[in-house]
């Protein structure tokens, strides 16, 4: 029986990861910072270790005994500013990989993001071959993932057999902290005015929790494996998301400077902002990815492209009951005729402006 050490246990990918390293009779030790969620650990046989990852000390008491290490930790936060999510991104993966390296863990598997791969360029989709270009865009979030997974790489070259995932935009049951699913949950709430043109590749976090063990099990130390679903352009997601939920979509598709400008208007407001620029442009890319690599070298596989959304339907209409709105809620009359307008504009200059 394998002492495996997951840090980010109580997350959403990471509980999925433990109880697949139960179900297989793993001993299991998770870290928890002072003050987690950890309703996603309730009834599971996992040891916990409180500690704050960036103390060195306490991640080497972590990491006694353990002979595999799923690093999951970090921040997926689209509004955290970029001293938060580096610290969260890079330096403690640089300190716990580091620790392990010390330690001799026998398999690492290191949780980076699509992110750290970069959008896709415009009619193609991109894989783990692909240079990244993506720092042009200034995203703190997007950097920090690639930072991360060169650190893993760094420390890798140093002798930690490291294996690197890159999941895609995860949808499931079990986001209890409201990360990649908030997307849904907003869907449901009609808290999503308008939209712009991108791509997004969905998949499972059931899937991706079984592409780290595969990754475990089979992965090339030095590697990195794309989990990646369907890609969905945003009117197909949003269409489905609708269809799926009886909610109607959003009615107003915006072009990108309209809503990068009204995006700036609304950080003068006293109140939270719906949407900022960086979840505006982080939005409009084209991140689709295809993951034959991890089908061909780990056996790795999906479920159908419906299913995630269906189930973060479910999740969500069971934890927010009498929130989220009912099946055959429509969007409000306002954002339906500014529809209307927009997509009767948007013709009229089609037709009108040469091509």
């Amino acid at each position: 029986m394998a002492k495996v050490l997951v840090t980010g246990g109580a997350g959403f990918i990471g509980s999925h990861v433990v109880r697949l390293l139960l179900e297989r009779g793993d001993d299991v030790r998770v870290t928890v910072r002072e003050g987690t969620r950890t309703d996603n650990l309730e009834g599971l046989d996992v040891e916990r270790v409180v500690g704050d990852l960036r103390d060195r000390r306490a991640v080497r008491r972590a990491m006694q005994g353990v002979e595999l290490l799923f690093h999951l930790a970090g921040s997926t936060s689209l509004r955290a500013g970029a001293d938060a999510l580096f610290e969260s991104n890079v330096d403690v993966t640089r300190v716990v990989l580091g620790e392990a390296l010390q330690a001799g863990v026998e398999r690492v598997v290191h949780t980076s993001s699509v992110a750290a791969i970069g959008p896709a360029p415009p009619g193609t989709t991109a894989d783990e071959e692909q240079v990244f270009r993506a720092g042009r865009f200034g995203l703190p979030f997007v950097n920090s993932k690639h930072e991360g997974e060169a650190e893993a790489l760094r420390l890798c070259a140093a002798g930690l057999p490291v294996v690197i995932v890159n999941p895609a935009h995860v949808l499931g049951p079990g986001d209890v902290n409201r990360s990649s699913t908030e997307l849904v949950r907003r869907f449901l709430l009609r808290q999503i005015p308008a939209y712009v043109d991108g791509t997004l590749c969905i998949v499972g976090v059931q899937d991706v929790a079984r592409g780290h063990l595969l990754a475990a099990e089979k992965g090339a130390v030095g590697e990195r494996y794309v989990l990646g679903g369907r890609n969905f352009t945003l009117d197909r997601l949003f269409a489905d998301l609708g269809r799926l939920s009886g909610v109607e979509p959003p009615a107003v598709k915006l072009p990108l400077a309209v809503a990068m400008a009204g995006a700036r208007a609304a950080v003068a407001l006293p109140t939270r902002p719906v949407v900022t620029e960086d979840e505006l442009l982080l939005a409009s890319l084209r991140w689709a990815f295809r993951s034959t690599k991890a089908k061909r070298e780990l056996g790795w596989t999906t479920a159908h492209h419906e299913e995630p959304l269906v189930q973060t339907i479910a999740w969500y209409r069971e934890r927010d009951a009498g929130i989220v709105a009912a099946p055959g809620t429509r969007q409000p009359l306002a954002l339906r005729a500014a529809g209307v307008g927009l997509r009767t504009a948007g013709s009229v200059a089609r037709r009108l402006l040469p091509i």
